[in-house]
């Protein structure tokens, strides 16, 4: 990068995420408003649930409203009552455990591994007492959990495992699309993810026996599913359930970003890549540690992070980020240290790898299109920066 480019691109900040278009979308969105159904469940709406049956290769997808909303229809969909228990990572979004917790259930925190921030695999037996009914797992930044090890202790205690798979969608373990491994697999299209439509979601349900009964909590309790295929002569409230349809306008957004996902995540793929191999040098030098997929896991480059060397100041690094015009961000705040996680979970071992991370991890831009140069100016800031940082 030249001087003219470093000047030209520090007059305004590099944002942290920039939604995408794949130029079909308001075509799709005038197409819904003359088809004169815009509440949800209408053509768009199974052309989307169609193509994510079939990506993921599960018996049923219904689109929703929010990943969130997904992770409370599994949630009631397992039946559970005060007292139950749910095993799962502190270093989350909130939805993860407030899904389980709005049912009275007890979110069991087990730490992450220092590799992959996902699940420690290998800690989960012993979080797991007479009252756990299902482990739900975060494929943190598109990486795969360790699932064979997850379901076989799931089949050995008899409990369902439920993918938080909101990073996920177009990542595999062994070939095999997430979301669509578990009993349920939760999706996100909110507009930081790789594909988008603002604000939706999908779950994903892997037997039959589910499919029923999720079309009831999904259509607010009713059976007005079966209405719509005549199979009944009237709808009525069944069953519990709530409003978790996606808005049709969502919907015809959301299906041509499906139809372009390979396209979409080999663009990010490319991003990330060069974003690996300029931050070698950094890793080297001790300053940070890059990113870890294990083999066997193909991740969908829906961001790139680094952990910070413990030595840095992160608050000092992402202002000084900010300052020379890269918006660059931290997340999360670990559940078992938030009033609402002392109050309605507890934790299971000693959570350090949690709180050591959590302490550490920079989230750098990453979206669909972004130019590349974009990459080498926020390494050599960030390469300033820490330079300077080691002087002090």
């Amino acid at each position: 990068m030249d001087a003219r480019e470093q000047r030209e691109m520090s007059k305004s900040v590099i944002p942290f995420n920039r939604p995408y278009s794949t130029g079909f979308e308001l075509a799709n969105i005038q197409q819904a408003y003359e088809n004169g159904m815009l509440s949800g469940d209408g053509p768009f709406s199974q052309q989307c649930e169609t193509w994510l049956k079939s990506y993921a290769n599960v018996e049923m997808a219904l689109v929703t409203h929010s990943c969130t909303g997904a992770l409370e229809m599994a949630a009631l969909l397992l039946g559970l009552k005060p007292g139950d228990e749910i095993i799962m990572p502190s270093y989350t979004f909130v939805s993860t455990a407030n899904a389980f917790a709005l049912r009275g259930a007890t979110p069991v925190f087990v730490d992450i591994r220092a590799d992959t921030l996902n699940i420690d695999e290998n800690l989960i037996e012993a979080a797991i007492t007479k009252k756990t009914r299902a482990i739900c797992i975060v494929h943190y930044a598109g990486v795969a959990c360790e699932m064979d090890v997850i379901m076989d202790i799931a089949q050995k205690y008899s409990l369902k495992v439920v993918e938080d798979a909101a990073h996920a969608i177009g990542a595999q373990y062994k070939g095999q699309p997430l979301g669509g491994i578990g009993d349920f697999g939760t999706l996100s299209f909110h507009e930081t993810k790789n594909l988008t439509c603002g604000h939706g979601g999908a779950l994903l349900i892997r037997d039959k026996k589910w499919t029923q009964r999720a079309e009831i909590i999904h259509q607010k309790g009713t059976d007005r599913r079966s209405f719509g295929r005549n199979e009944v002569d009237r709808y009525t409230w069944q069953d519990i359930g709530s409003s978790f349809l996606l808005g049709e306008l969502s919907a015809a957004f959301l299906i041509t970003q499906l139809e372009h996902m390979v396209q979409i995540n080999e663009q990010r793929h490319a991003l990330w890549t060069h974003y690996n191999e300029a931050l070698k040098p950094l890793e080297v030098k001790g300053w940070i540690k890059r990113p870890t997929v294990p083999q066997g896991c193909s991740h969908n480059a829906h961001m790139y992070y680094i952990l910070l060397n413990p030595r840095f100041n992160r608050r000092a690094v992402l202002k000084e980020l900010l300052d020379a015009g890269i918006k660059a961000v931290f997340h999360y705040i670990p559940l078992h240290t938030a009033p609402a996680g002392q109050k309605h979970a507890r934790q299971s071992g000693d959570l350090s790898v949690t709180n050591e991370c959590a302490n550490r991890v920079i989230r750098l831009p990453l979206w669909t299109n972004m130019p590349s140069v974009h990459i080498g100016f926020i390494v050599d800031n960030l390469e300033k920066i820490l330079k300077l940082h080691t002087k002090r």
